[in-house]
C-alpha cells in the first residue's frame, strides 16, 4: 500500500506541476521575455530595454504606481488593524461559529458584485445620497462630488476593506482557537493590564505567525486587483493593474511590450511589498520588545477597541446595503432622484434571458461546475496519496498550493495568453477552465486538507481489518464521512470560479462571456437596472452553492439514518 501511495502521490504531484505550476512559470517567463523586447508575434525579436523606457514615459504611469501602493498596502494595514481590534473586543462575547455565520455573506459574494453594489450605494446619485436628500442635504439633484472613482482611491479602499476584514476575522478566529486566550486575558487582567494591552502584548504575537501567509495573500490581492479597481477605483489614470489591461487591449500593438513590462513590474511590486512587510516585522518586533520592557497598564486602549469595532460594524452595514442595492436596482423601473425608493417596479430586466444574461449564466455554470469538479478530484487524489504514502504535506507542496495566490494574476496571465494562442486553445472553454483551475484548486485544497487530516484513522483501520481494499475504503468510508467538508470545499471552489475575471477575459479572448465579465463591462454603462440583474445573478450563485453544501450532508445523513433504522421505534 505504501508503494501504491507513493506512486499516486508522485502522479498527482506531476499533474499539479504540469497543469498548474508550470503554466504560471511559463506565463511569467513569457511576460518577462516580452518585457525585455522579445515577442516574435509582433516582430520584436531582439532583447531591449525600450519597453521599459516606453512604460516610464506613458502618461499617468507614476500616478498609477502611487495609487496601487496606497490602495494595496493601505487597505491591508487597515484591514489587519480593524480585524485585530474587533477580535480583541468581541472574543468571548461571540463564538467562532456565530462569527462564521455572520461573515459568510461577505466571503461568498464575488468582488465585482460587491463593488457594483457599493458603487450604487456611494455614487453621488446613489442610495445613501437619496436617503438623506433633500431633507438633510438640500440636494434636489446629484451633487458634484467624486465619491466613486475618486483620485485617491478611497472608494476602492472601502470596497477592499469590506472583503478583506471578514476574511482576516475568520482567519484570526481560527488561529485563536489554537491558543489559551481566556487564560491569557484572565492573567493579564489580574495583573492590572487593560484588555487591549493584553491582546497586543501577549495574544497577537502568538496569533500573527499563524495568520502571516493569509496576510500576504491579502496584500498580493490588494496590490493587483482588477475588477474592483475598474468599478470603484480612479479611472484616469487608474491603478497599475487596470492600466495594464487597457494597454494590452489597446488597438495599438506597440503598447503590448510596455504592457508586458508593467505586468512584470506588477509581479516585482508584489514581491517587493512582501519583502518590505517582512522587514517591517523585524522593526515592529524591536519596538514591541522595547514596549514590553517599558511596562504600562494601558487602560486607555479600550476606546480604541470600541472605535475599531464600530468601523468594522459600519463596513458590514455598507456591505449589506450594497447587496440590497443590487436587488433593488434589478427590479427598479422608474427611480428619479432624490426618491429613496423606486416609484415603479418591473421584471423587464429578468424577462429576456435569451438576449443577455441567460447565455452568460450558462457559461458561468459550465465553467464553474467543471472547474470545481476537477479541482475537487485532484485535491482528493493528492490527500489520498499522502495517506497511502503515510507522509504529511511537505514544505514544497505548501508552496505549490499557495503560489497562484501570491503571484499577481496580471503578471503571468498576459504571457500565458500568448502561449495558449501559440498552442491554439485560446478563446475556448478549455482554456478558460484550465486558467481558472490555477486559482480554484488552491482554495479547494485549503478548505479540504485540515478536515481530511482530522479524520479519525480508527474507522479506516476497521475497514481494512474487514478486508476492504484501499479504493473501497476511500469510496465507502472516507468520502461519506467527509461529505460536509467536501461539499464546503466544492462550494468555495465554485464561488472562486464565479468571481474570476482576468482568467476568463484573457483566455476567453472576449468570446466567453460570463456573469462576471459582463457585469464588470456593463458597470461603466448608464443602465443600472441591467447591471443590477447581472450582479444579482453573480452574487446569488455562490449563495446557492453554499446552501447546497449545507443541505447535501443533512440529506445524505438523514437517508443513512433511515437505512440503519435510527430514530424508528422497535
Amino acid at each position: 500500500m505504501k508503494v501504491e501511495g507513493r506512486a499516486l502521490r508522485v502522479g498527482v504531484a506531476l499533474l499539479v506541476m504540469g497543469g498548474l505550476v508550470l503554466p504560471i512559470i511559463a506565463g511569467m517567463a513569457q511576460t518577462g521575455r516580452a518585457a525585455f523586447g522579445v515577442l516574435p508575434a509582433i516582430g520584436a525579436t531582439e532583447p531591449s530595454l525600450e519597453p521599459w523606457r516606453q512604460l516610464f514615459s506613458l502618461p499617468g504611469f507614476g500616478t498609477s504606481l502611487r495609487l496601487t501602493l496606497v490602495t494595496g498596502i493601505g487597505s491591508t494595514l487597515l484591514a489587519l488593524a480593524l480585524a485585530s481590534g474587533f477580535c480583541a473586543l468581541m472574543h468571548g462575547r461571540m463564538s467562532h461559529a456565530s462569527m462564521g455565520r455572520l461573515l459568510a455573506p461577505f466571503l461568498a459574494v464575488p468582488h465585482a458584485a460587491l463593488a457594483i453594489g457599493l458603487a450604487f450605494l456611494l455614487a453621488p446619485s446613489g442610495w445613501i445620497a437619496r436617503m438623506i436628500s433633500p431633507w438633510a442635504t438640500g440636494w434636489d439633484r446629484p451633487p458634484d462630488l467624486a465619491t466613486v472613482h475618486d483620485g485617491w482611491g478611497l472608494a476602492l479602499i472601502v470596497g477592499l476593506l469590506i472583503k478583506e476584514v471578514p476574511f482576516l476575522l475568520l482567519v484570526i478566529g481560527s488561529a485563536l482557537g489554537q491558543l489559551p486566550v481566556r487564560q491569557h486575558l484572565a492573567a493579564g487582567r489580574a495583573l492590572g493590564y487593560g484588555r487591549g494591552v493584553v491582546w497586543i502584548k501577549v495574544i497577537m504575537p502568538q496569533v500573527y505567525p499563524l495568520i502571516r501567509l493569509p496576510i500576504f495573500i491579502v496584500l498580493a490581492f490588494a496590490l493587483s486587483v482588477v475588477d474592483m479597481a475598474i468599478i470603484l477605483g480612479p479611472s484616469n489614470p487608474p491603478t497599475l493593474a487596470v492600466a495594464i489591461i487597457r494597454w494590452f487591449s489597446a488597438p495599438d500593438t506597440t503598447l503590448i511590450l510596455p504592457a508586458s513590462a508593467a505586468a512584470f513590474l506588477q509581479a516585482l511590486l508584489v514581491a517587493g511589498a512582501i519583502v518590505a512587510w517582512i522587514g517591517a516585522e523585524r522593526g515592529a518586533k524591536r519596538i514591541g520588545l522595547w514596549w514590553l520592557r517599558r511596562g504600562g497598564r494601558g487602560h486607555r486602549s479600550e476606546p480604541g477597541l470600541w472605535a475599531t469595532s464600530s468601523v468594522v460594524s459600519v463596513l458590514m452595514l455598507l456591505g449589506v446595503m450594497a447587496l440590497a442595492a443590487l436587488v433593488v436596482w434589478s427590479f427598479a423601473w422608474r427611480w428619479s432622484y432624490p426618491q429613496a425608493l423606486p416609484q415603479s417596479w418591473s421584471l423587464k430586466g429578468w424577462m429576456t434571458p435569451g438576449s443577455g444574461w441567460g447565455r452568460a449564466l450558462e457559461a458561468t455554470l459550465i465553467i464553474g461546475v467543471s472547474t470545481t469538479a476537477m479541482s475537487l478530484l485532484l485535491a482528493i487524489a493528492w490527500l489520498e496519496g499522502e495517506d497511502r504514502g503515510r507522509r504529511g504535506r511537505a514544505a514544497w507542496a505548501q508552496a505549490l498550493i499557495y503560489l497562484p495566490l501570491l503571484v499577481p494574476q496580471v503578471g503571468f496571465l498576459l504571457g500565458l495568453n500568448v502561449l495558449f494562442l501559440q498552442i491554439g486553445i485560446s478563446g475556448g472553454m478549455v482554456a478558460v477552465i484550465w486558467a481558472q483551475m490555477l486559482f480554484v484548486f488552491p482554495y479547494v485544497m485549503i478548505a479540504l486538507s485540515d478536515p481530511w487530516r482530522a479524520l479519525d484513522p480508527h474507522h479506516i483501520r476497521a475497514a481494512a481489518a474487514l478486508g476492504a481494499s484501499p479504493w473501497r475504503r476511500l469510496v465507502a468510508v472516507k468520502l461519506p464521512m467527509l461529505i460536509r467538508p467536501l461539499a464546503t470545499a466544492a462550494a468555495i471552489g465554485f464561488a472562486v470560479s464565479v468571481a474570476q475575471y482576468l482568467p476568463t477575459l484573457f483566455m476567453g479572448a472576449g468570446r466567453i462571456a460570463t456573469l462576471t465579465t459582463e457585469a464588470v463591462t456593463l458597470a461603466s454603462g448608464s443602465d443600472r437596472r441591467v447591471v443590477g440583474v447581472y450582479a444579482v445573478l453573480q452574487a446569488a450563485l455562490p449563495f446557492l452553492a453554499y446552501g447546497a453544501a449545507l443541505a447535501l450532508p443533512a440529506l445524505v445523513y438523514r437517508n443513512r439514518r433511515g437505512l440503519l433504522g435510527v430514530g424508528h421505534e422497535p
